[in-house]
């Protein structure tokens, strides 16, 4: 999973899988959930994150594995 924010305009995109979306549902105003071609749920991006979202903080709890930090 990767977390992907953009400042510029202001989105978040949350990576569920390496698989390629191949549809998109807005759910909600500003929130699309992007699906492969299985129907498998493999992204989120947010418009306007900074008003849905908290993005000073992310708190991992019971993850494995390598959590790894890149600068934008």
């Amino acid at each position: 999973m990767k977390l992907s924010y953009y400042p510029r305009t202001d989105s978040l995109y949350i990576d569920l899988s390496e698989h390629t979306s191949t549809e998109s549902r807005e759910i909600s105003e500003g929130i699309v959930l992007d699906y492969d071609v299985d129907g498998n749920l493999v992204g989120i991006d947010i418009d306007n994150a900074s008003g849905k979202v908290q993005l000073d903080t992310i708190t991992l709890s019971g993850i494995r594995g390598d959590v790894q930090r890149r600068a934008g």
